[in-house]
């Protein structure tokens, strides 16, 4: 029997569930693990700000999820996801339908308006990657219209912004913005007092969940940057060119170009029509037990931002956050590995989290880092440096070193303007008017010492002979001693010529002859003992020369 596991949504919980799952079943045939979503690649959300204020490329923010699950046995389906039938234990897609055993519920979230007339008609929301490509160009095209306007109050209309939302979402992307603000000004001749930033927000401070102290911090830097803060405010109507804001109980209408919308988000779709059967909070996200089982459905796991589950002694249910989605992603991974193998027990879901980190552009951010009980806050170069260190582990664990080159590529090696927390120390972004007299001086320089090297090393004797160290030396060996063996064979040559001419000469007697003879023979054994020992003495010399030559100054 084949254990079906089927996941809705490839977003940070959803892609990390099913990496896990994939590693406990990698030997079990009988367990299969199908992904649907409705884009074919993962986004990084925690990046979007980036891509929509033209710091990096839009490629750097996605991943394909077939490279993501390359060599793995996880199914991904690329479909919309409509509703599931939970009592046949089918997912309902429009291009078909899945049938499960164990479902995982990771769709993940969108933005709400909480009902603010023409919100989602007139603005523009930062939830995923087309919103942040959609943005990018809203605001290109905004200034491409200043620059043409002659009308100075249309002209500054143009040129207005509104940020609605001053969480961590809100005051990245107000902080990136008013980064990219002088930049867009030089390029087509602005003002930069032409421009008017805004963040807005119905609470009394910025980012609620941090300490006050690193709130008024973060409020200060974007003041700083030329943002205008307007807090307790509440937004009343957004138009196609104004906005209301309600502060004080005073209603007041400004014109604006662009309304950004990160005010908050609830459950996606799917899961918000889970909960009509389902028990849920009032922005879908489904209630679970500790073991992250939907209460009403034990074959139902959730994940990520789906959860509504208020851990062991705490007040308040778990965020909506990154280290959430990966830490409940365990749990799931684990428990459902249990209930279909009978290995192991239930784990119960304890999160832990380890901090915020909220970056204002490029060059400046706000950390609180730490153990539970034992955060402390980080200055702005290690907050940025932490905020990059994280980033490239969740890259090596969802795809592998290819996307940390690729991350390290964006952030530094090919950013534009400097927009790094290292400045542009490690971009090749050179102006190319200053690489054509570099490369031709560099050249020169090059050629010039190749030219005097060959000169002074090779055409000098003296540089020749010390080059080649002692070759002039092991000839003039080896001929000397090759001289002297060959006269000592020659002269034992004479010496038998001489030995046979006595031998054959006139004798008196055969006793004599006899006698010559003999001697004659031992002659000619001193000659060849005499030539054998010189031709040794000769090689060996020769020998000890090569063994000991210094070839060109690199070894002996």
């Amino acid at each position: 029997m084949v254990n079906r596991i089927v996941i809705i949504g490839g977003g940070y919980a959803g892609i990390l569930t099913a990496k896990r799952l994939a590693k406990k079943f990698k030997k079990d045939a009988d367990t299969s693990v199908i992904l649907l979503d409705k884009n074919p690649f993962h986004t990084m959300l925690t990046e979007l700000h980036e891509v929509a204020a033209g710091r990096v490329e839009e490629d750097s923010i996605r991943i394909s999820f077939r490279k993501v699950f390359a060599g793995r046995r996880i199914q991904f389906v690329q479909d919309v996801v409509e509703s599931v039938d939970f009592d046949n234990k089918t997912v309902l897609g429009r291009n078909g339908s899945y049938e499960y055993d164990y479902l995982v519920m990771a769709a993940g979230s969108r933005p709400t308006y909480f009902c603010t007339p023409g919100a989602e008609e007139h603005s523009l929301p930062l939830w995923s990657y087309e919103d942040a490509v959609r943005l990018r160009e809203r605001i290109l095209n905004r200034f491409r219209q200043a620059a043409l306007e002659t009308d100075k109050i249309e002209r500054r209309r143009l040129l207005t912004f509104h940020v609605v939302g001053a969480g961590l979402t809100g005051v990245e992307m107000a902080g990136e913005l008013a980064e990219y603000v002088p930049i867009l000004c030089d390029r087509f001749g602005i003002g930069q007092k032409e421009v008017s930033l805004f963040n807005v927000d119905l609470l009394a401070r910025v980012v609620s969940n941090l300490p006050e102290k690193l709130s008024a911090k973060i409020q200060r830097r974007l003041e700083k940057m030329g943002v205008s803060m307007l807090l307790n405010t509440q937004v009343v109507e957004i138009g196609t060119d104004y906005i209301s804001l309600k502060s004080e109980e005073k209603v007041n209408r400004q014109a604006t170009g662009t309304v950004i919308w990160v005010g908050g988000i609830e459950s996606a779709h799917v899961t918000v029509k889970a909960g009509e059967t389902l028990t849920c909070d009032g922005r879908g996200r489904l209630n679970t037990d500790k073991y992250l089982r939907c209460i009403d459905d034990e074959n139902l796991y959730v994940a990520g931002d789906n959860i509504h589950f208020i851990p062991e002694g705490e007040s308040v249910p778990v965020p909506q956050m990154v280290e959430n989605c990966e830490q409940s992603a365990d749990t799931v991974a684990h428990n459902i590995y249990v209930s279909i193998t009978g290995k192991g027990k239930l784990k119960a879901y304890k999160p832990k989290f380890h901090g915020v980190m909220v970056s204002l552009g490029g060059r400046y951010a706000v950390a609180r880092v730490g153990l539970p009980g034992l955060m402390v806050n980080l200055p702005s170069f290690l907050a940025m440096f932490t905020k990059h260190f994280i980033n490239i582990i969740y890259f090596i664990q969802v795809l592998g070193w290819n996307k940390v080159f690729s991350y390290l590529k964006h952030e530094f090696f090919t950013i534009r303007n400097k927009r790094s927390f290292v400045g542009g120390h490690f971009s090749n972004r050179t102006p190319s008017f200053l690489l054509v007299p570099l490369r031709l001086w560099l050249g020169a320089v090059w050629v010039f010492e190749g030219i005097m090297k060959i000169v002074d090393g090779w055409f000098v004797s003296p540089k020749l002979k010390g080059f080649f160290g002692g070759a002039n030396a092991w000839f003039d060996s080896l001929l000397g001693n090759t001289a002297d063996g060959i006269s000592a064979a020659t002269n034992a040559t004479v010496s038998v010529s001489d030995t046979v001419t006595a031998a054959t000469g006139v004798a008196t007697s055969v006793a004599d002859a006899v006698t010559a003879a003999t001697g004659a023979v031992t002659s000619v054994a001193d000659a060849l003992t005499a030539a054998t020992e010189a031709a040794p003495e000769a090689v060996a010399s020769a020998g000890t020369v090569l063994m000991n030559w210094d070839i060109l100054g690199i070894f002996r």
